[in-house]
């Protein structure tokens, strides 16, 4: 496989390519969801869910969950204008995320005399896409020191002093882009998760920034690659203690920010955390009736998996909205800031993990792999297999409910939908359940002819679990609206099917154990696959 990969196309480096019913349709005919192809302005094209559609005025519930948002403004003015050369202005927390009311500390770095700081929640705002909810005073700048590398494990750590903090009392949950704003032009983002404790009957969207963490390349190293540019000298473990490269916040922005928009457009109840954060305490998973795994979720802890899984039996549906889901095994150590700031991974080196061979369960390597083998087909229903791709996403069951609305037929096709990484619904490997395949699209992937799958289960408590194969799906949100840069040449139909589509998942999985309202899946994968 090629080693490098765009910004928005990201990949394992080191892991070789594997290769109901019976409803009528309501909302959109075909001939409206074709107009509506034609005409749709990106994630304003979503449509609240029947039973949510009230707006809520501020006083009318707390003001710290995503409800007390409801109809008030936002602004336009929270996109980076020039982000400048690397040393302009870069910044962290000393937290992942927080529960309102509780400090932050944030560490900046920059060439500029000051600078300010904005944090804008992510949301709807009537099209706005963000609200700014606080702004610093000017702060003195000053430069930060280089970051010195941990021999052991090459990590990486910026370990500059903490600049200034902040109280977040008032602040609404929710996603949030902390925006520094330096006075020779440029900027940078930071991402923060202000988390919920919370998420009974409510959709929980789960960030994931261990993986936006793993890709992070500040300071030269990142899990995949170190300053040759190869794989022989990455990092074993990265630190939160250092910023994000690029813009800030580029994998939350290129795969989750446009499914947190469209979640709150629907008016769903919502409740936020991060991987990170169910590692640790699965409290807001209790009663959840749904959890969203985002655009590229890629590295858990065994604890992470664990409490999911726990969930989905206990009758929490589980949404997957990317692919190579789960992928990586994970430990969470502690930095210099505190507990849970390094991220270890030790992937095909994991024998010198020093977990290797005392604590199998906790060796730091795919999932899949020994020792203690235990591939994440059996919470996703798919696996990974690989990258790098460019396909059509082909529709095996059109008739199934997630595709409502949308008025397509079988083998209707939406071009480069799949990409860059895909997963399948592979035959002999575990399975929660019956599969029903809903799209079966041909790729060809390091020469090797294979497909990649969208799939659908539920379990004894009623979930439901639905993939969907691949990790654009997020990204085709925004296809043709040019918002936030590159969307690989899908149109405005794709938006509008992806759209679609998900409005009609996160609908069903906000209402319950799906298999209590929603057709069972019909069991298709021998038949696709023609397999006995």
């Amino acid at each position: 496989m090629n080693p490098h990969r765009a910004q928005q196309d990201t990949a394992p480096q080191d892991t070789a390519a594997h290769v109901g019913r019976g409803q009528e349709r309501e909302g959109l005919g075909r001939r409206r969801f074709l107009g509506l192809c034609a005409g749709a302005a990106g994630l304003g094209a979503a449509a609240a869910c029947e039973r949510t559609t009230a707006v809520h005025p501020p006083s009318a519930v707390d003001g710290r969950l995503p409800e007390a948002e409801r109809g008030r403004p936002g602004t336009r003015d929270w996109r980076l204008g020039s982000a400048g050369p690397v040393d302009a202005v870069a910044g962290y927390t000393d937290r992942v995320s927080l529960v309102p009311g509780e400090e932050c500390g944030l560490h900046v770095s920059t060439a500029a005399s000051s600078f300010r700081v904005s944090a804008f929640r992510v949301g709807w705002y009537g099209g706005t896409y963000a609200r700014l909810v606080w702004r610093s005073e000017r702060v003195p700048g000053r430069t930060g020191p280089a970051g010195r590398t941990v021999p052991a494990t090459r990590t990486v750590r910026a370990d500059w002093p903490r600049t200034l903090s902040f109280g977040t009392e008032g602040w609404p949950e929710g996603a949030y882009l902390i925006r520094l704003d330096a006075d020779n032009g440029h900027q940078r983002y930071v991402p923060l998760i202000v988390r919920s404790t919370r998420g009974t009957g409510r959709t929980v969207l789960m960030h994931a920034p261990a993986t936006w963490q793993a890709y992070n390349k500040w300071g030269g190293h990142s899990l995949y690659e170190g300053p040759s540019g190869g794989y022989a000298d990455r990092s074993l473990a990265v630190s939160f203690d250092r910023p994000y490269d690029g813009s800030g916040a580029e994998k939350f922005l290129v795969y989750e920010w446009a499914a947190v928009v469209l979640a709150e457009r629907l008016g769903i109840p919502l409740a936020y955390t991060t991987g990170n954060d169910v590692h640790r305490d699965p409290g807001v998973l209790r009663g959840a009736a749904a959890v969203v795994c985002l655009g590229h979720d890629e590295y858990w802890t065994p604890e992470q998996r664990q409490r999911v899984t726990e969930a989905r039996d206990a009758g929490t549906n589980v949404a997957f909205l990317g692919a190579n889901t789960c992928f990586r095994r994970v430990r969470l150590e502690a930095g210099e800031a505190g507990a849970d700031r390094t991220v270890v991974c030790y992937k095909s080196a994991y024998r010198s993990d020093p977990c290797y061979p005392s604590s199998p369960a906790l060796v730091t390597t795919d999932f899949r792999q020994e020792p203690a083998a235990d591939p994440e087909s059996s919470l996703t229903g798919v696996l990974y297999e690989g990258y790098p791709v460019d396909a059509p996403y082909v529709v095996h069951a059109a008739d199934h409910w997630v595709y409502e609305g949308t008025g397509v037929r079988p083998g209707e096709s939406f071009d480069h939908l799949v990409g860059v990484e895909y997963d399948r619904v592979t035959p002999g490997a575990p399975a929660p359940g019956a599969l029903e395949i809903t799209a079966h699209s041909p790729v060809v992937c390091a020469g090797r002819r294979s497909h990649s799958d969208s799939a659908y289960y539920t379990v004894p408590s009623g979930a439901g679990v639905f993939a969907t194969g691949t990790m654009r799906w997020v990204e085709a949100l925004l296809a043709g609206t040019g918002e936030l840069g590159r969307d690989h040449s899908m149109d405005a139909r794709t938006r509008a099917f992806t759209a679609r589509t998900t409005e009609n998942l996160l609908c069903a999985f906000s209402a319950g154990p799906a298999a209590r309202h929603r057709p069972a899946p019909r069991p298709n994968a021998q038949e696709v696959y023609r397999t006995v």
